[in-house]
């Protein structure tokens, strides 16, 4: 099999990330495996196999002539067979496909939030979908809103999977006390919800314990960061929440963290539950998307509505109160993700869609 993989950007991001660990993963297992960035690159493209062909398109534009027959002469050149398209690179794949139609396009829906959407909020997508093989949804929800509002019919659930992570840098020291520190891994933009976490580490005032809370993740220096920086700075908060930006060295900074916290209004399949699981941390979760299938409440991790503060003042009270509670929940946590999530499980899924 010869297959590409089409992601719009290398930022760190969910559905950035599974583009290249299904890249990287099918190059131990098929004939080519290669990604394409179509129009930007990021700090994701350091974790790209050798032995994966990478391609960086360069586009401009939406539509870009010179960008798509780039990416024709690549397909041609490299005798690719499947075209499989993430998120919104999926419009770029299409014009591809009216130029070289015997290429399969497979499309990955990854946007929790588009659950929530019209059909005519996605005209585009679903007049695209005439032209789709296959459909890949990250969680049920977006396997049922996919079949119910696109033309293509053939939807399959393929959930992400852990990859352990081969980084060896050791760069970022967090600030804080060992077995003290809280980490919240999302890039700081809606709908990631930092602010409900912020407001319930201050009301339980769990900094007079030794806890701080550390975030991960790109600052877009907009009004939803600036939110964040005027909470701390009112509250004289500066040694005790910490904002980092977009760091590289993911597992280093996870390994140094106690228990790991996602707050988010909308997901689809967070990657950053499974990077928690990978690394022992202790989870609190909102129970959106797919993290009430991932986490088994009160066994694997606490879950709680990100639209109650109640509920996750509560939850991090319990967590931070009991640290045998943590070992046990991260243990368990860490053994389910491996068993349901595995690379091998995920790719025998994965390689078998492929061939429908």
């Amino acid at each position: 099999m010869r297959i590409v993989q089409i992601i719009d950007s290398l930022e760190a991001g969910g559905a950035e990330r599974m583009a290249v660990n299904y890249a990287n993963a099918l190059a131990e297992r098929i004939s080519f495996s290669g990604l394409i960035a179509t129009r930007k690159e990021g700090q994701l493209a350091s974790q790209i196999d050798e032995k994966v062909s990478y391609l960086f398109l360069e586009k401009k534009k939406k539509i870009d002539l010179k960008a798509v027959l780039r990416l024709r002469e690549y397909i041609k050149k490299n005798k690719v067979e499947i075209v499989h398209a993430h998120s919104s690179s999926f419009f770029i794949a299409i014009l591809l496909k009216l130029t070289l139609f015997r290429v399969k396009i497979l499309w990955h829906n990854h946007y929790g939030g588009r659950v929530y959407e019209s059909r005519k909020e996605n005209r585009i997508l679903v007049f695209s979908s005439v032209f789709f093989s296959s459909i890949f949804a990250v969680n049920l929800q977006l396997q049922e809103w996919s079949r119910k509002n696109l033309l293509c019919k053939n939807v399959i659930f393929i959930p992400n999977f852990t990859r352990e992570r081969k980084e060896k840098l050791q760069i970022t020291k967090l600030k804080g006390i060992d077995g003290k520190r809280i980490i919240f891994l999302a890039n700081l933009k809606n709908p990631k919800n930092h602010i409900l976490v912020l407001r319930a580490f201050t009301d339980l005032k769990l900094y007079e314990t030794g806890w701080s809370l550390h975030l991960i993740g790109r600052n877009y220096l907009d009004s939803y960061s600036d939110e964040l920086k005027t909470f701390i700075k009112s509250r004289s908060l500066e040694n005790q929440i910490h904002l980092y930006g977009e760091k590289s060295d993911i597992k280093y900074i996870l390994s140094q963290a106690s228990i790991g916290v996602l707050a988010s209004t909308e997901e689809g399949f967070p990657v950053a539950l499974l990077e928690y699981a990978l690394e022992n941390l202790a989870v609190v979760s909102t129970n959106v998307g797919y993290c009430s299938k991932i986490i088994k409440n009160e066994f694997s991790g606490l879950l709680f509505d990100p639209k109650n503060d109640f509920e996750l003042k509560l939850q991090l009270e319990k967590i931070t109160q009991d640290g045998y509670l943590r070992e046990k929940m991260a243990s368990n946590f860490k053994a389910s993700v491996i068993k349901e999530y595995s690379e091998e499980e995920v790719m025998k899924t994965l390689i078998s869609a492929y061939k429908k």
